[in-house]
């Protein structure tokens, strides 16, 4: 590869980590041509783009980039893929399904929203995340009950009072 193709490539690695608001490094060596044939697909159903990386270019992308990717590139050793997702943690229910089967692939870190996690450890807590739109919709529900609670109230107060006036005009008659 010549400097100009490195160059290329360091550039359009760093364009991808500026687009990309969740990022996962994985290490998949040692699955067979099925098995990463079957991640990729997974990947694709999820809507996660996958893609194998030189630890070299992806690090000096992640120094020219914006960003602040903490102990990040202190990762990149080994064979590493990169998991670009819209969803915080497509990418780890995509690896937990995937190691049902497999002890493949690794989490070496990943990069969510501005928070960084290193470490395969990490697995069980990235799944646990929730996507923006679970976060609003928690939110939406939270403040929809207490109306939800005076709503019922008055009706139910209404209906006591009604029944109560029934009572009194049925005694007066």
């Amino acid at each position: 590869m010549t400097r100009e193709e490195k160059a290329l490539v360091i550039e359009e690695l760093t364009a991808q980590l500026a687009e990309n608001a969740n990022i996962y490094l994985a290490d998949i060596s040692g699955l067979n041509a099925v098995s990463t044939s079957n991640l990729r697909r997974a990947c694709f159903k999820a809507d996660i783009k996958l893609a194998v990386v030189k630890n070299t270019l992806l690090s000096k992308a992640m120094e020219a980039s914006d960003r602040e990717f903490g102990d990040l590139p202190a990762t990149l050793k080994g064979n590493t893929s990169v998991m670009y997702s819209e969803t915080g943690n497509a990418p780890a229910k995509v690896i937990k399904a995937f190691r049902k089967k497999s002890d493949k692939p690794l989490l070496k870190g990943a990069f969510i929203e501005e928070t960084v996690y290193i470490g395969d450890d990490q697995l069980d807590a990235l799944v646990d995340i929730k996507s923006r739109e679970e976060l609003i919709g928690d939110i939406i529900g939270s403040l929809q009950a207490p109306a939800q609670n005076v709503v019922s109230a008055l009706k139910s107060s209404g209906e006591k009072l009604s029944g109560i006036l029934k009572t009194l005009s049925q005694k007066e008659g």
